[in-house]
């Protein structure tokens, strides 16, 4: 077995990003002065991050490899089959991470206990820590957590962990042909439509985005982060002589196929909001949405 390797996964934060824009403390600390909020806020935040990073890269055992890789940078980096994923921020750094992952397990670390739901970020630094410096990459217990994949018709295909938009570029009106389940509650399995887009969403997901259109629309069920089942719905459909509004929401089991049509110039997809890193597709050709091959395990 080839020697483990720690890749620890983060964000740049405020205050970095603050320094960059404004050059200086002070005028970053201007800047945030004039818009109600103190730079201590923002620099006790950062040390959080920094004492968090500091105490996972101590805890690495000295045999293992290791690496370090921002979230903006997670496309670009070459991951392997011996990888163990430290991801340390909020919760949507591990659903950033998961569509580039393919088995490896992922360790989430809270570097503000408290101050985030913990959903995916479910270990203190101290505990993370303690579980890499057992050295026993076997020992780790992993929850498996159903993702969401689409597929062009000319084999592109991205993966997400929440949910997968697919729609207008810019969130305006996208066209295109509906194809479901006939098992859905709304009746039709095929239909054209004008909205601004639909989403397909796993249980990790229904926590989200998908939780707040389900709300708007009374409450409907939504599968656990374990469940293979995932919800989908369309946002907005536009009535009209040649779109149709009755096939907005339903569910798809293991095995069932979501199926786009595109009737527009040009639509985009994308997973758990990383607009950046997205599919094209343009007039005629076909998106399929289904349960992700790949689950994610959550080290919990």
């Amino acid at each position: 077995m080839a020697t483990p390797r720690i890749v620890i996964v983060h964000r740049r934060t405020e205050l970095q990003e603050l320094l960059d824009r404004h050059s200086t403390r002070g005028q970053a600390e201007f800047f945030l002065r004039t818009r109600g909020r103190s730079l201590e806020e923002v620099q006790q935040r950062h040390n959080h991050l920094t004492a968090a990073l500091a105490t996972v890269r101590g805890a690495v055992p000295a045999e293992w490899r290791q690496a370090e890789v921002e979230r903006a940078d997670l496309s670009r980096f070459l991951l392997t089959a011996e990888d163990i994923i430290v991801a340390v921020g909020q919760d949507g750094l591990v659903a950033n991470a998961a569509k580039y992952l393919s088995g490896q397990p992922v360790i989430g670390v809270d570097p503000e206990p408290g101050a985030n739901p913990g959903v995916l970020v479910r270990h203190t630094p101290a505990a993370a820590a303690a579980m890499i410096r057992a050295g026993d990459p076997n020992r780790l217990r992993c929850l498996d957590l159903t993702t969401v994949t689409a597929t062009l018709d000319d084999g592109q295909q991205l993966s997400a962990l929440n949910e997968i938009f697919v729609g207008h570029a810019s969130h305006q009106s996208a066209r295109y042909q509906l194809t479901a389940p006939s098992f859905t509650s709304s009746g039709g399995q095929t239909e054209r439509q004008s909205s601004s887009g639909l989403i397909v969403s796993t249980g990790t997901g229904a926590t989200g985005w998908c939780a707040s259109i389900a709300l708007e629309r009374g409450g409907r069920a939504l599968p656990a982060p374990t469940d293979p089942t995932l919800a989908w719905f369309v946002r907005e459909a536009w009535p009209s002589p040649v779109t149709g509004a009755s096939l907005t929401e339903g569910l798809l089991q293991a095995g069932e196929v979501l199926r786009i049509t595109v009737a527009s110039d040009q639509l985009v997809v994308f997973g758990d909001g990383m607009e950046d890193d997205r599919l094209i597709a343009s007039w005629g050709q076909e998106i399929t949405v289904q349960a992700g091959q790949r689950p994610l395990r959550l080290v919990v």
